[in-house]
Parts: C-alpha cells; structure tokens; sequence
C-alpha cells in the first residue's frame, strides 16, 4: 500500500520541481511571454511607438516645413488648447455627436438583435444582411450616403420628391439638416458590431429563466426587463462603452460627407486636430489636441462606467 502511494506521489513532485524550476516575469511564465512576441511586435510599431510619438510632440513647438527640429515647450500648447474657444466648440459638438450615435445605435441594435433571436423562417439570410455594412469600409459607407444625400439626383431627393412631400432639393450636407443626416449615416455604417454582440448575449440567455417566466404567465415586456436585461446588461454596458469610445473619436465618415461644414457645425476634435495638422501644418498642437482627448475620453468613460456598474449593482 505505501508503494503504490509513493509510486503516486513521484509525478507529482516530479511536477513540483518542473514547476518550481520555470523562469517567471512579473508572475507569467516566460515561454508564454515568446509566443506573444509575434503580436507584441505589430502592436508596438504601429500603436504604442506612434502613441507615445503623438504624446511627445504634444510637449513641442514641431510645425510642418523649415527642417527645424521640434524644441520643448513645456505646457504651451496645453495652455493654447484650454484657451481656444473653437476646441471647446468642437468638444461640445464631438459629445452631443457620440451621445446621439451611440444611444441611437445602442437602441436599434437591440431591437434588431432581438428579431433576429426570434425562430424566423430565413433567419441566417437576414442576419447576413444585417451585419453586411460592416464590411464595407467607412470611407465607402461615406461616399455611399453622399449619393444618398446628393441635392440634384440623390436617393432621398428623388423619394421625397415622387411621394410629393418635398419638391424642393435640399442640399442635406451643406444646411443645419447635417447633423441629423450624418448621424443617420453613422449609426447604419456601426451597428452591425453591436447588433452581433447584442444577439450573442442574448443567446447565452439560460432557457429555465424564460420558461420560469413564461410558468408565472410573464408578458413579453415583463420577461425582457426581469430576465433578459439583467442577463445582457454586463455586455450592453461593454458594448456601449467601446461605440461611445469609437464615435467619440470619429473622423472618416464624417470628413467624407462633410469635411466639417456646415460652419463647422459637424467639426468634431479629430477634424479639428486633422485640419490643425494637415492644413495650417501645426504638428505640436495637434497632438496636444489628440492627447488632451485621450484624457477626456478616459475621464467620461470612468464616470461611465461607475454609474452603470452603480446602476447593475443597485438591479441585483
């Protein structure tokens, strides 16, 4: 009997001294840490090294042309950027913009993804439609919606105009009607991401919980608030937080169907910093505007996130 419980024993500390003998960094093991470097490597020249490049000229005077080095200038630019009544107009806008894409899309998307959860004859074919604007590049999805838009011959004109409800051609990307057309464009170009999310969280939904529900003779509306959006909430607060973060920093579609106008109505912060860099050559500014951005961003998506985790824990 203490043969066979030594015999047992052996591999087990065999194991142990295998263990304990493994190089270890910062707790993981090392040979993990070389097969990640394949994908360390992209991330770090195309992410982190351009970041933290963008921070450092956010700290300098670097203009574009004269072939001078960029010279340290401490907070100046910081200073200029708190100071610029056109930055905090496109602040103001970028937000109302990210809050209005984001709720819009948010609340289609889970509308969507709840029809396509139902038994639906030819329900694959309709969440292959679904999810179809996704693959299409944003700056497609921009020329797209300007032949939508298009004040002579554009789709919408030509609709409106047929049902005899507008004779009138209205240019929807040069008039305060911008916004609300962009913001249309926006919400059709991301909501194929969410509605996937969505319907995957919706599929991890257990079937005892419906079926409890459906024992108690719970409407549909009562079993969607009890059972299914608590299930879901986790995600819907994840998914909404990264489309928050995505609209908020918004740039192709929005310089393909606007560049900025009417009046710089729909200048959001990246246009702002595009056209500080790329067309008055103010490379410094710029990237303090990015960086003073990336702060900002940060800070909404604490106070975010708090009150929705806030909100989660009071519903348990």
């Amino acid at each position: 009997m203490s043969v066979r419980r030594s015999e047992t024993l052996l591999p087990a500390r065999r194991s142990q001294r295998f263990a304990v003998g493994r190089r270890t960094v910062l707790g993981v093991d090392a040979d993990v840490l070389w097969l990640l470097v394949p994908a360390l490597i992209p991330i770090t020249i195309l992410s982190v090294a351009p970041l933290l490049y963008g921070v450092y000229l956010g700290f300098t005077d670097a203009r574009a042309g004269g072939n001078v080095a960029p010279v340290f200038n401490g907070l100046e630019n910081y200073v200029r950027v708190v100071n610029d009544p056109y930055f905090w107009e496109s602040f103001g806008v970028g937000f109302v913009w990210a809050i209005s894409v984001t709720a819009i899309q948010f609340g289609l998307s889970l509308v969507l993804a709840l029809l396509l959860n139902q038994r639906l004859p030819g329900r694959v074919i309709f969440r292959l439609i679904a999810i179809l604007p996704w693959a299409i590049p944003p700056v497609v999805v921009g020329f797209i919606w300007r032949l939508v838009y298009q004040p002579n011959s554009g789709l919408l004109n030509t609709v409106l105009r047929d049902l005899g409800i507008q004779d009138e051609r209205i240019s929807w990307l040069t008039t305060p009607a911008a916004l609300p057309a962009v913001v249309i464009a926006a919400v059709w170009a991301a909501m194929p991401i969410t509605t996937v999310v969505i319907l995957a969280a919706l599929q991890s939904v257990p079937k005892e919980l419906h079926e409890a529900a459906a024992i108690d003779r719970a409407g549909a509306l009562a079993a969607f608030r009890v059972v299914t959006w608590p299930t879901i909430l986790p995600t819907a607060v994840a998914i909404s937080t990264l489309d928050f973060i995505n609209n908020f920093n918004a740039f192709s579609l929005v310089y393909v169907l606007t560049g900025g106008a009417p009046s710089g109505q729909l200048r959001l912060p990246m246009l702002l910093a595009y056209e500080e860099a790329f067309r008055y050559g103010n490379y410094g500014y710029a990237a303090a505007i990015g960086n003073v951005m990336v702060l900002a961003v940060a800070a909404l998506l604490i106070v975010y996130l708090r009150l929705a985790l806030s909100r989660r824990g009071r519903l348990s």
